[in-house]
């Protein structure tokens, strides 16, 4: 039983001592984020997407000035790649500090002391006078860029009840692909016009405008709003009290060590981690070898290349319009069958998953063996969109699946699992993809990707028939 916070507006008297805040006063609890108001809730989500879409758009945008930064400070090709990957290591390990610091202090906390210092190593990035200030400031830019992704999934589910998250996640989720998609599009302009610097000044332009919205979220964690409660009326709250070590050491133990554990020791996990971070690999695939492709085969210049984009911007906008309209015709079928709408088993998350398992190798394929002086440059745009909505028919469907089944106590972990695996594989593969496409041609290198998807296709179908077998086996207690 909660306490009734209602008649204490100053200290608690010495009767109320030792009584808990741990719950919501009632539904209607206009503390409770699910109880604000639409425009709140929408404007929310807007600032959020914002700062997401200026943290991938970071990432890539950087791609299409490589080849200036390796003239300019006489590198490698490889090399000069480095920046590129170190930004993606940084979002990779970011989560690991953001998301227990957003449990610790709250979401807005975090947004408002990561994004300036963001600011900062972006703006360092593009002072940068030789190739290890480079790729140190972008590293670092990305590791306090990463709550623009790994805590704004969970601030929207703060606000949002389950039944109604597959809307606005459906869209969330679908930002990073956009604005990694559109990064080498608008860098490629502002490389050839203005040079690879202002790969930075555009980030930090649009920055100006995305980051001082932040300061009017409202804090959106249950736990660090019922502490605030609990401290203003003299109660306690429901945060788990310890010594310095026993809070060290659970740190370390959800950021770090469950995360590797699960990795590991289950399956849903390591399989469906190993499957979203190859998705989000090949999106920096493309980024690389696009370019690269409409360069040798067609000719297009530094703009053309850019413009190559589109088709993958094309996939990013269509997938969310898919992703509604499924979860809608499957809420219509539980109603005509007389079952509850919002009440879904984990598995039905992965519906959309095995129709994206079957678009994705079809539109890696079509890529490899239309990219031909005989056939029309449209045929591979059109194919890069098709692949990357396939990407994210299979990447969306699968974290809202780790979500439901290990629920708020370690899908967290499950989180950051996804978090390491997804950004660790889009740093290394753009270190080769180059060398790839010169050695084997557009073709079988872009086949060997096919392939990959091929036999990674059956994982969701895999869990989608034995899901329920394997969650009854597991050594974590799943959401459900």
């Amino acid at each position: 039983m909660h306490a009734d916070t209602r008649k204490s507006p100053g200290a608690a008297p010495p009767s109320t001592r030792g009584i808990q805040i741990h719950d919501w006063d009632g539904e209607a609890d206009q503390g409770n984020p699910r109880n604000w108001s639409f425009l709140r809730k929408t404007a929310s989500t807007v600032i959020i997407c914002f700062i997401g879409f200026n943290t991938t758009l970071g990432a890539s945008i950087y791609a299409p000035g490589h080849e200036q930064v390796q003239h300019e400070f006489n590198v490698s090709t490889t090399v000069s790649l480095l920046p590129l990957s170190a930004y993606s290591l940084g979002l990779a390990f970011g989560p690991m500090i953001s998301s227990p610091c957003s449990e610790t202090f709250g979401r807005k906390f975090v947004y408002l002391l990561t994004v300036p210092i963001f600011d900062i190593f972006m703006l360092g990035a593009g002072f940068s006078q030789n190739i290890a200030s480079l790729i140190i400031c972008r590293f670092l830019a990305g590791l306090f860029a990463a709550p623009g992704v790994s805590v704004a999934a969970a601030t929207i589910a703060d606000f949002t009840a389950p039944s109604r998250r597959v809307y606005a996640l459906s869209a969330y989720y679908t930002i990073p692909f956009i604005g990694s998609a559109i990064g080498p599009l608008v860098g490629g302009f502002a490389v050839e016009h203005k040079g690879w610097r202002w790969t930075s000044w555009v980030v930090l332009i649009i920055a100006v405008v995305v980051h001082p919205p932040a300061l009017f979220l409202r804090e959106s964690y249950k736990t660090i709003i019922l502490e605030r409660r609990a401290k203003r009326l003299g109660l306690e709250g429901p945060r788990e009290s310890g010594s310095a070590v026993q809070l060290f050491r659970k740190f370390i133990t959800s950021t770090i060590i469950r995360p590797f554990h699960m990795l590991a020791t289950e399956p849903l996990v390591g399989f469906i981690c190993l499957y979203t971070g190859f998705q989000f690999a090949l999106l920096y695939t493309f980024v690389v070898a696009s370019p690269w492709v409409f360069q040798t085969v067609y000719g297009f210049s530094l703009s053309a290349q850019s413009l190559s984009f589109l088709g993958l911007v094309g996939g990013c906008i269509v997938a969310p319009f898919v992703l509604v309209s499924v979860n809608m015709i499957l809420q219509r079928k539980k109603r005509s069958r007389g079952g509850h709408s919002a009440n879904y088993a984990p598995e039905e998350r992965l519906y959309t998953a095995l129709y994206g398992s079957l678009v994705l190798p079809i539109g890696l394929f079509w890529f490899g063996w239309t990219a031909k002086p005989s056939i029309h440059w449209i045929s591979p745009i059109i194919a890069e969109g098709v692949a990357l909505l396939g990407s994210i028919l299979i990447y969306v469907p699968c974290n809202f699946y780790m979500l439901d089944v290990y629920g708020s106590k370690y899908g967290a972990s499950a989180s950051g699992a996804s978090s390491l695996s997804r950004y660790t594989l889009s740093a290394a593969f753009p270190l080769f993809v180059t060398q790839m496409y010169e050695a084997l041609g557009v073709g079988w290198a872009t086949s060997v990707l096919g392939f990959a998807a091929l036999v990674m296709a059956p994982i969701p179908w895999l869990f989608y028939w034995f899901g329920p077998r394997l969650r009854a086996r597991s050594a974590y207690e799943h959401g459900t």
